[in-house]
């Protein structure tokens, strides 16, 4: 992986040297991207800087460098990621009378676009990519990204100018993008724990969606093209599931699972894998020792505290495929240490709490390995996450019952006093690995009210249900993916909820979290299980192949067993989720404390003490909601941002040089 950054300028009043030095400090903010180097290129004439950091993984040799120029000097890319079957495309190209400079995936996707064009090659591409070419022909930049979202890609337009990069950061230290915070995206951040696409923390700058390029003409005219929907795909795959049975399923998806994992193990540089011990990473991992010559490089993180500690599963499951393994566990002080560094590594705010553990992994990895293969992916395309059967269960039931009826129940359980609470626990004791009892019933009462499907769905995953109304003077939110209703285009309530998360939380959580934590250190994440092949097949799979008896991933189990004994990993799973609300009762108490006085509230500008700082104080005295812990790390996560915001502002020159 790589970090791009670039602009296309059409005020004509840069010289060639200004655009050189613009664009090397845009791409100065991207070094840990691409610790191996960085290089420039600049067309005065059109307008156009592209900049490029290089983390080298094919092809070490100055002809892997870029930006880079198409053998007949039409085209020049600046690229981030890997393409995956470039071999095949190489060899066809060759059959066509391209020649090759050297062996890099970069060079075959330029010869692509002299051949075929940039959108026919694109849609024969198998990989994760953001990219950006400028056509000299036709004086057109064209910017794409990956069919599901795995690379990240940021652009924006301010008068004559387009800026693009792969983290904000590159974009604002243009001189002439503002840095204008965007209140409607701070609400959605505070409903998700992240800013949804298309938007961005920051007024006029957006991130390209999924499976979209972006055409910039020399005269402004922008056209977005999309070149492959996952909606439809899944509209396809479901309308023709019944022309395949269970043995093709099985048959087919496991050589394709196969073929994916190989592919994606081709580096000339070390690879190893993370490992949580979990269905997806230990598939992925059995799959790739098969194929390794010497045994795999294997990665875990542990926690102190044992409930959420899954670290002795991954090593469980290590010594039975044989891997070289390695943990790390999470102390108070590498917490302490990680934590303010999150605002730098993510660029606007995030609350995925999970962003520390892959952070400090990504760390430890990046100390043995430059490349590390990862099980993410597996829930969404296959329906693995446990409140899919929960809430099917829980709509199947609200669907017959009034409305009124939903409304007084959830009213009624709402103002129940925190005696009767505590006698639900002691009725119903709490199981381990499962949320007490009376937590279940005030998240059931908060769910009730939905009126569709899809708005439990939306009920499920917010945080906070008016986020605009904790902002000084109130935010109309911005509204993206998240808010799409599916109706009757994709029947069946898991694979709706299936759809909503491959188009907002895998892309803007799951994907976020895992490219910013590895590439803050350097360290390439690749992620078998999203080949945008894959997830065609799942969604055309017979249904008993995804879910049975209860069972999420029922077919990639299948297929671990194979390779794994069942009791290795058959258990409740905790996630990759640390125990955020300890910690900011202990370690992080002091941290977040002085970012929720009063006085910073009010200095952020943004957030109404009158709103937040209730909800702190009941957390630290136990009481609140259940899941304020969850809701206040948004808060926390978001002050923290602010804080790194204003001193930007104040010492851009400073923060430039971060990373």
């Amino acid at each position: 992986m790589c970090g791009i950054a670039g602009f296309l300028d059409r005020s004509g009043l840069s010289r060639p040297a200004e655009m050189e030095a613009v664009v090397g400090a845009m791409t100065r903010t991207l070094a840990h991207r691409g610790p191996d180097g960085g290089d420039r290129w600049v067309d005065a004439a059109g307008g156009v800087a592209l900049g490029h950091r290089r983390l080298a993984i094919i092809d070490l040799t100055p002809a892997g460098r870029q930006p880079m120029p198409s053998g007949d000097g039409r085209y020049v890319i600046t690229f981030n990621g890997e393409i995956y079957n470039f071999t095949e495309l190489r060899q066809e190209l060759e059959g066509l009378g391209h020649r090759f400079r050297g062996s890099s995936d970069t060079e075959v996707m330029l010869e692509g676009f002299s051949a075929w064009g940039v959108e026919a090659t694109v849609r024969r591409l198998v990989g994760i990519f953001a990219f950006a070419v400028w056509d000299r022909a036709a004086r057109r930049l064209t910017l794409a990204r990956d069919h599901l979202g795995v690379k990240p890609l940021y652009h924006g337009t301010f008068g004559p100018l387009l800026v693009f990069g792969s983290e904000l950061k590159a974009l604002v230290a243009h001189p002439a993008v503002p840095r204008r915070v965007d209140r409607g995206s701070v609400a959605a951040f505070l409903r998700l724990g992240y800013v949804p696409t298309p938007f961005s923390v920051y007024e006029g700058i957006a991130k390209l969606p999924p499976g979209h390029l972006l055409e910039v003409d020399s005269d402004g005219r922008q056209r977005l093209l999309r070149y492959w929907d996952v909606a439809a795909v899944a509209r396809a795959g479901l309308a023709a599931r019944d022309t395949m049975d269970e043995a093709e399923g099985m048959e087919r998806l496991e050589a394709l699972l196969t073929d994916a994992v190989r592919r994606q193990m081709v580096s000339d540089v070390p690879l190893g894998a993370f490992l949580s011990g979990g269905v997806d990473s230990s598939l992925v991992t059995a799959v790739m020792q098969e194929h390794s010559g010497r045994p795999v490089r294997t990665f875990s993180i542990g926690f102190t505290e044992k409930a959420q500690d899954e670290a002795p599963f991954a090593a469980d499951v290590a010594r039975h495929l044989g891997t070289e393994h390695e943990a790390l566990y999470v102390s108070p002080a590498d917490l302490a240490a990680a934590v303010p560094r999150m605002p730098f590594v993510f660029d606007e705010p995030f609350a995925d709490a999970s962003q520390i553990a892959t952070l400090l992994l990504s760390e430890m990895t990046r100390d043995h390995v430059t490349v590390a293969l990862s099980g993410d992916g597996g829930d969404e395309l296959f329906a693995g996450y446990g409140h899919y059967r929960l809430l099917d269960r829980l709509w199947g039931t609200v669907a017959r019952v009034p409305a009124g009826v939903q409304r007084a129940f959830a009213g009624g359980v709402e103002r129940l006093p925190a005696g009767v609470m505590g006698l639900a626990d002691r009725l119903m004791p709490e199981r381990p690995g499962r949320i007490p009892p009376h937590h279940r019933l005030l998240r059931t009462a908060q769910l009730l009210p939905a009126g569709t499907a899809d708005d439990l769905y939306r009920r499920r995953y917010s945080h906070w249900m008016e986020p605009g109304s904790l902002l000084t003077g109130g935010a109309a939110e911005q509204r993206g993916a998240f808010w799409d209703d599916h109706g009757d285009a994709v029947p069946g309530f898991v694979e709706r909820m299936q759809l909503l998360d491959q188009t907002t939380y895998l892309v803007d959580d799951v994907l976020p979290k895992v490219d910013r934590a590895s590439m803050a250190v350097g360290l390439e994440a690749r992620v078998p299980l999203l080949d945008h092949r894959l997830a065609e097949l799942a969604w055309s799979l017979p249904p008993s192949l995804t879910r049975r008896g209860g069972t999420g991933k029922w077919a990639l189990r299948e297929i671990l067993y194979r390779r794994v004994p069942r009791a290795l990993v058959d258990r409740p799973k905790n996630g990759f989720n640390p125990p955020v609300d300890a910690w900011m009762r202990g370690p992080l108490r002091d941290w977040a404390e002085a970012l929720m006085a009063p006085e910073r509230l009010r200095a952020g500008g943004v957030l109404d003490p009158a709103r937040v700082r209730p909800v702190w104080d009941a957390f630290q005295r136990g009481a609140g909601r259940p899941w304020d812990h969850k809701r206040l790390w948004d808060i926390v996560m978001l002050q923290a941002w602010l804080d790194t915001e204003r001193t930007a502002v104040a010492e851009p020159a400073r923060l430039a040089r971060v990373g």
